[in-house]
């Protein structure tokens, strides 16, 4: 189902979510998606870095892809190129994430609707950093 507009159902997402999957998470300390997983982290959330050429990213191990995460995830959030998103949204949809989040200018409709009809949440066009600080939603207490 797309929430992309629904602000209530991304403030639920948002406060229920614990793992996030920070699919493209850079090593460079200036790129959006490095700054946003460290955001994501002193928010509370366990944020796991998926990047095939790094074992390990802000301060966690790192994982090739999200099928290789051994945890549940919550949100998948997506730093790649639009063409780059389907097979991200596969992934997705096969590890039974809750939510596929695709940031600015990362919008792919056919993995959108693939998600969707797959039964995942689908955010598109959208930085979950600045929903996340527009919807005023408090930091995670430790283990919460």
């Amino acid at each position: 189902m797309d929430i992309s507009r629904d602000m209530a159902a991304i403030r639920k997402l948002l406060t229920e979510a614990r793992r996030i999957a920070v699919v493209g998470c850079s090593p460079k300390p200036e790129r959006d998606s490095h700054k946003i997983g460290r955001f994501l982290i002193e928010a509370g959330y366990d944020v796991v870095p998926v990047n095939p050429g790094h074992e390990t990213l802000l301060d966690r191990r790192c994982y090739p892809d999200v099928r290789a995460i051994p945890e549940p995830v919550d949100i998948v959030d997506v730093f790649r190129s639009p063409d780059q998103v389907p097979p991200v949204a596969e992934d997705a949809i096969a590890s039974r994430a809750r939510a596929l989040w695709l940031q600015l200018g990362v919008g792919n409709p056919e993995a959108e609707k693939r998600a969707s009809d797959a039964g995942l949440l689908v955010v598109a066009e959208q930085c979950i950093m600045v929903a996340h600080r527009v919807l005023r939603i408090p930091p995670r207490a430790p283990g919460a």
